[in-house]
């Protein structure tokens, strides 16, 4: 019985695939090394373009102070100032203010007040300066240059918003191409997980085949020194199991050979002895069907174990004929009954290419073990679903338990209902025959509850419709 491991019925963190992580890592570092260059790429581009704007703005001071100087006399007013004003050059979001003595010349916007107290404080002890502050609720660049001579100052004050709109647009472009490197990252990284999991995934492919009874399944040369040695690996295990269960079916099959013989024998002496039963004492006649009863199973068992080493050896093949699948299965029915059978209104013109040697044994062995375990056999159900025909055998027992469901088509298992031996006349090879029958057609086995909702068992076997047309 299978035990649950540590740890069940709590919630197990999800850990994602390795092609998923690889793609993952791929990302994260187009998105790291993108939001290393975009800021570094920001903080360089703003440091230059206010350098930059520096500059300019200084230039344009200097350039206007020395035409005001150049026009201003000692008798010079404020009121004087406009036509000096007019001549000035002027330069995009920039503003002037010009003081003569305790007279200001505001701009259209600015006045004394605006101006930031620490740069007044300078210009008024003789010394240029320029800063960015606060002006009018914005951040400007303020120059401002004193004119000794006449008494007099020149401020500039200079706007930044157009570099702000610039830097805005730049963050924009950045953050749009580091999304789009990071997504470039995470395909790169899906590409390449690709390219490298294939070795892996074909080292899988050929696992599956190997389980599935492809014992000959090989891995091909990686082009690769190390992948070449993985390959090499593999196929020398492939090939050391495939030995090993072929030397196994091979043993199985001479050891079942070598039993036919005295077998047979045996069989023919309790014959002899079963002619003469009216001259047997009671005591005589109960070991007689004793060993009746045992050299039947026996008998049983040997040819299906001859049938096992065929399927280990590889040397099991398909017979195939077209049976109506209708009159197939009302034949199975009355054999083991009689059973009802419940068919789709079109199964009587249906018809598929089958082993009808092998699929009529399968459906003996589940209706053999509904009498044996489930209380007898209540129904055989045909259904037809995507390219699927499943014939489900119904039994009115106590049910497989869900943890027994897997394990009672393995050899010589006969789950809780079976107890270990008894003398119900099973070999423990019934189901484990069905299961191979039923994968050499390609299709499968299972063992479900009844839908119904009754007590039992509900054995299905599902089948590719091969060559499936109507009549």
């Amino acid at each position: 019985m299978a035990t649950e491991p540590p740890g069940v019925g709590q919630a197990q963190p999800t850990r994602l695939g390795l092609r998923t992580r690889i793609s993952l890592s791929f990302a994260v570092g187009g998105l790291m090394v993108t939001a290393a260059l975009a800021g570094a790429t920001l903080v360089l581009t703003r440091q230059q373009l206010i350098d930059s704007r520096e500059q300019a703005a200084a230039a344009f001071a200097v350039t206007n102070a020395t035409r005001l100087s150049n026009q201003l006399t000692f008798e010079s007013k404020v009121e004087d100032l406009a036509p000096i004003v007019d001549s000035m050059t002027k330069i995009e979001g920039s503003q002037r203010l010009i003081r003569i003595r305790n007279g200001w010349l505001p701009s259209p916007e600015l006045d004394r007040e605006d101006l930031p107290q620490v740069l007044l404080d300078r210009v008024a002890g003789g010394r240029a300066g320029q800063l960015r502050a606060e002006v009018a609720g914005e951040t400007r660049l303020v120059v401002g240059i004193p004119l000794q001579s006449f008494d007099a100052a020149y401020f500039a004050v200079v706007g930044l918003a157009d570099l702000n709109d610039a830097l805005t647009d730049l963050r924009i472009i950045l953050m749009g191409a580091g999304a789009g490197a990071t997504l470039l990252a995470a395909f790169l990284g899906w590409w390449v997980s690709q390219r490298t999991l294939l070795p892996l995934r074909r080292v899988r492919e050929a696992a599956e085949a190997i389980a599935g009874g492809r014992l000959d399944t090989r891995l091909e040369a990686q082009s690769d020194p190390d992948l070449d040695r993985l390959a090499e690996s593999f196929n020398e295990m492939a090939m050391a199991l495939e030995e090993r269960i072929r030397r196994d079916a091979r043993f199985a099959s001479e050891v079942s050979h070598e039993l036919r013989s005295p077998l047979t024998t045996l069989m023919t002496s309790v014959g002899v002895l079963e002619a003469r039963r009216e001259e047997l004492s009671p005591r005589s006649l109960t070991a007689l069907d004793l060993l009746s009863r045992d050299l039947e199973r026996f008998n049983r068992l040997v040819a299906e174990l001859l049938e096992i080493s065929g399927y280990d050896a590889g040397a099991a093949s398909l017979d195939l004929t077209e049976v109506q699948v209708a009159q197939f299965l009302d034949a199975s029915a009355r054999t083991a009954g009689p059973v009802p059978v419940h068919l789709p209104n079109y199964a009587e013109g249906l018809v598929i290419k089958i082993d009808k040697r092998r699929l009529a044994r399968a459906m003996a062995n589940l209706l053999d073990n509904a009498h044996r375990y489930g209380g007898g056999p209540t129904a055989i159900v045909l259904e037809q679903d995507s390219g699927c025909l499943r014939i489900a055998v119904e039994d009115g027992g106590p049910g497989i338990p869900e943890t027994e469901r897997t394990a009672i088509f393995d050899r010589f298992s006969r789950g809780a209902a079976g107890g270990q031996r008894g003398d119900d006349g099973g070999t423990g090879l019934g189901l484990s025959l069905v299961q191979e029958d039923i994968r050499l057609h390609g299709g499968r086995v299972w063992v479900e509850s009844r839908p119904d909702g009754h007590a039992g068992a509900r054995f299905v076997l599902e089948l590719p419709l091969r060559g499936f047309e109507p009549e």
